[in-house]
């Protein structure tokens, strides 16, 4: 069975938010993966640095999980792939951790708060709940669709 492919030049991918086995970012990072293959990505970047902060804690090469996505598996297996063969076997609790700490991630240094910055006041300029990276890309993906921030 095929595993229909999120056409991303017509919607967003899933929410960083959204978790597979606890991890968030992965829902995400397959539908990119998927519509990097099938040639249907737009604006989207398979293995994008916040895709590499989760393949560096799962311990995995983009590559190697792309070449499991190629075929064509749904996120079932994919996550048993994940969790038979990452270099770093995370504990539940682990993961729980990690991806709390990532979906309250907000700007650093000062570089990474003057892209902030300028993204949201381009997006959203009168909006005050925008402080997280998560929440910036939830703000990014409807507005690009057409939302209304």
């Amino acid at each position: 069975m095929s595993i229909p492919v999120l056409d991303l030049t017509m919607r967003p991918p899933r929410s960083p938010r959204v978790r597979l086995g606890g991890y968030v970012c992965l829902p995400r990072l397959l539908d990119k993966g998927r519509a990097h293959l099938a040639g249907k990505a737009g604006d989207y970047r398979y293995n994008c640095p916040l895709d590499q902060r989760w393949f560096a804690f799962a311990g995995l090469s983009a590559d190697a999980l792309l070449a499991e996505i190629a075929k064509e598996k749904g996120d079932g297996e994919l996550l048993a792939w994940i969790s038979e063969n990452a270099a770093c076997r995370r504990a539940p609790w682990e993961i729980a951790a990690w991806s709390a700490y990532m979906e309250a991630r907000a700007p650093g240094d000062a570089e990474s708060h003057e892209i902030f910055a300028e993204k949201t006041r381009k997006l959203a300029p009168f909006r005050e709940d925008i402080v997280t990276w998560f929440d910036l890309l939830d703000l990014d993906d409807y507005v690009s669709f057409g939302g209304k921030a």
